[in-house]
This record gives C-alpha cells, sequence and structure tokens, in this order.
C-alpha cells in the first residue's frame, strides 16, 4: 500500500476542490469472516515495480491462468504474482512478499487502454475504466471459477440487490491515530462479507456500482487491499464488478466498484493483447 496509497492521496487532494469528496483507491473486507475455500478463485497480486514488490491488490481468477484484477494495480508495475492461498506467509514490515513457492508468477499484465490513472475534470473521470488482467505462467486448478456477467447486467438488478464481498485486504482499524492507511490492520487471510448495491443514478452510475459499506445488521465493506476484488451476486460466482475506491480513510458509508457487465470492457477482457 505506503508509497503507492501516498501518490493517490496526493492525487485526491490536488482534485478535491472539483469532486468535494475524498476518494482513493479501495484495497479490503471490514466486519467480515474467514472465507475458507468457498471462493477458492479470488486471489491476492503482489505487483513488483522495478523488480521489487511495491504493492498489493485482490483479483479473480476466471480460468486457470488469466485473473482480473484493478486497473490502478497492475498500471506501471515490471512484474507479478498471485496466490490463492488462504494464509499469506509474512513480508518485511511495510513490505509484500516477493517470489517464492508462495505464489504463481505472472507472464504478462495488461491495463485497459482507457484508463484514467489520476483524476481528470472531477470525479466523472477518476478511475475510469479500473480494469486490468494478469496471465499466469503455471495455471491455477479449480474445480470452479469466476464468471463474467450478461453485458447490462447491473442495469437490471433490484434496488438494494445483494451481494457478496471476498477479497485480501484490511480487516480492521486501530482508531486514535489520525485516521491514516497506516492504522488499519490485516489478519493476511481472505475475508468475505454480504452487502447490497446502492441505488444510485449519479454521473458515475454508468461506469461504477455504489455499494454498502456499513458495518452493521450482518453486513460488511470493502477496506484498503480489496481493489480488484469480485462484487459476486449474493450465492453465486457471477462477477458484476471489482472494487475500485472509496470514499473515505474509515472506509465507511458506501464504496465503489467498476462495473464489468459495459460491452466494451467483456469485449477487451476475451482480447486484451
Amino acid at each position: 500500500m505506503g508509497k503507492r496509497l501516498k501518490i493517490y492521496t496526493l492525487s485526491i487532494i490536488l482534485s478535491i476542490s472539483l469532486v468535494f469528496s475524498f476518494v482513493a483507491p479501495a484495497f479490503a473486507i471490514q466486519n467480515g469472516q474467514t472465507d475458507g475455500e468457498n471462493h477458492p478463485y479470488v486471489v491476492m497480486c503482489v505487483f513488483d515495480v522495478n523488480g521489487k514488490p511495491a504493492w498489493r491488490t485482490t483479483g479473480f481468477l476466471i480460468s486457470p491462468t488469466v485473473v482480473i484484477t484493478a486497473g490502478h494495480g497492475t498500471y506501471g508495475t515490471s512484474g507479478a504474482r498471485v496466490t490463492n492461498s488462504t494464509n499469506i506467509p509474512n513480508a518485511p514490515v511495510g513490505g509484500y512478499p516477493g517470489s517464492g513457492s508462495w505464489a504463481h508468477e505472472a507472464i504478462a499484465r495488461y491495463t485497459y487502454p482507457e484508463y484514467l490513472a489520476v483524476p481528470s475534470n472531477g470525479l466523472p473521470g477518476f478511475d475510469a475504466y479500473d480494469i486490468g488482467i494478469v496471465i499466469l505462467s503455471q495455471p491455477i486448478n479449480l474445480a470452479k471459477y469466476a464468471e463474467l456477467p450478461e453485458p447490462g447486467l447491473v442495469d437490471k438488478l433490484r434496488k438494494m440487490a445483494s451481494i457478496d464481498l471476498v477479497g485480501y485486504g484490511v480487516n480492521y482499524q486501530n482508531r486514535g491515530k489520525g485516521f491514516l492507511p497506516d492504522d488499519w490492520a490485516w489478519e493476511r487471510e481472505r475475508y468475505y462479507a454480504p452487502a447490497d448495491i446502492v441505488p444510485s443514478q449519479s454521473v458515475i452510475s454508468d461506469m461504477f456500482v455504489k455499494i454498502t459499506a456499513n458495518p452493521a445488521k450482518g453486513k460488511g465493506g470493502t477496506t484498503f487491499g480489496d481493489s480488484g476484488g469480485p462484487i459476486l451476486l449474493a450465492g453465486t460466482d457471477i462477477v458484476i464488478a471489482n472494487n475500485s475506491f472509496v470514499n473515505n480513510y474509515n472506509c465507511d458509508g458506501v464504496t465503489y466498484a467498476q462495473r464489468i457487465d459495459i460491452p466494451d470492457i467483456l469485449n477487451w477482457i476475451k482480447n486484451p493483447y
């Protein structure tokens, strides 16, 4: 998270007069429970910059060698590795695990061509087309994989549709230090929580899904570390969106996820080369 999150935070501060709110890449699951083997196709991706581990995201396998994740994860990287382990190995303080038997190395990374890496013209231009793909050198063979949605599926869902959140992000916040990213703690496991889609007709509704993030009534929310993780229709393996950004450092209220049911995105996933 570290340097990467600081870069995004700076961009957000510079544009705050335009967007009138705080937004930052989403990176995890709070108020959830360990996922165990319920969603084995949900993976953690560690990305290298200049040959060294720099940040992580969550992602999901749609086949033995193809991972979908966030564009702000794949963008500007020099390498990557992926694991679906339910217990991630320790790494240097503030760092991420490097190459080793714990993970599968990537042979290619792609970022959606129109991805906007920094805020542009206010909120409608922030983080748009936040989709990336990682191709693995060795397959992760599973009994099932995440399923892509039909085009325009989000527009057909009922109000407050139930969804499942799964990710490798931070899990709880140690309050009292000024609400900074370093206040969050990570249990190094894959977590799950239920949530709901919030009906929205905002200027970014055609690009992002708005999701509840209030830890109450048995619900949970995404936090730092869940970027790229799947937004699943409840009780299914159908991914309608992937986690993209949050509104504040407490990761509460609502969060936003990049819609995958956009026809151009679905077509690009099939042929990103």
